[in-house]
């Protein structure tokens, strides 16, 4: 078992069992919104995050992130929800450009 700490919401940690599945997904299974305007497809960044500790403990970039890399949409210490798989323990913080308005972020 591994979990995600989200750091700017008061800390919530999403407990993650099935390392096959995207954060995206398990946010979902937790019943956590996260904003994705594509439908968790790869094809934009609005599900982006920041990695605050743990970066090893994500699988490789997918090629979607690694295009986004390319054409600086997406930061070496960011990753997409929708591609993202977790291996181990990490703690992510929500840019301000990708918090939904109806969460209340600390």
């Amino acid at each position: 078992m591994a979990k995600i700490s989200i750091q700017n919401l008061y800390n919530k940690e999403i407990e993650i069992r099935d390392f096959s599945k995207s954060a995206l997904v398990h946010f979902g299974l937790h019943q956590l919104d996260w904003m994705h305007t594509c439908g968790g497809k790869g094809r934009c960044t609005t599900c982006r995050f920041k990695i605050i500790d743990g970066a090893d403990h994500f699988a490789p970039l997918t090629p979607a992130e690694e295009q986004y890399r390319k054409q600086n949409l997406l930061q070496e210490n960011e990753r997409l929800a929708c591609q993202a798989i977790v291996l181990g323990d990490v703690v992510i913080f929500v840019p301000e450009d990708c918090k939904l308005k109806h969460l209340h972020y600390s």
